[in-house]
């Protein structure tokens, strides 16, 4: 079954690249971080799915789906992300910088 989206849904992908010798901490932070971000995250209005995933090849994922843009670019202000999450990971050697990072909002044009 397809779950109904509003037309105006959004899918907000945040991509970073890391050395991936550094994937066991890597996968370590992000359960670490999912204990206070998760809460955050499902306080915030319009938020549809979350899903997070770290590769091997030395890159993860955080993909969410908002029911709108302006709900998608809460994400770029909530400071258990920015802040603390971002601090987390950069503890254990992720760069966040732009060769290494991006964010990315895509307006849902159809879904199977």
């Amino acid at each position: 079954m397809v779950e109904s989206l509003p037309p105006t849904a959004v899918v907000r992908v945040s991509r970073v690249t890391f050395d991936p010798g550094l994937f066991d901490e890597v996968v370590a932070a992000d359960m670490k971080i999912s204990e206070y971000l998760i809460p955050a995250i499902r306080s915030l209005p319009g938020l549809v799915h979350y899903f997070a995933g770290e590769s091997p090849d030395g890159s993860f994922v955080h993909i969410s789906i908002w029911d709108s843009e302006e709900h998608a670019e809460q994400m770029g202000r909530l400071k258990e992300m920015i802040v603390t999450a971002r601090g987390d990971f950069t503890a254990v050697g992720v760069d966040f910088s732009p060769e290494h990072a991006s964010i990315v909002n895509y307006p849902i044009t159809w879904t199977i």
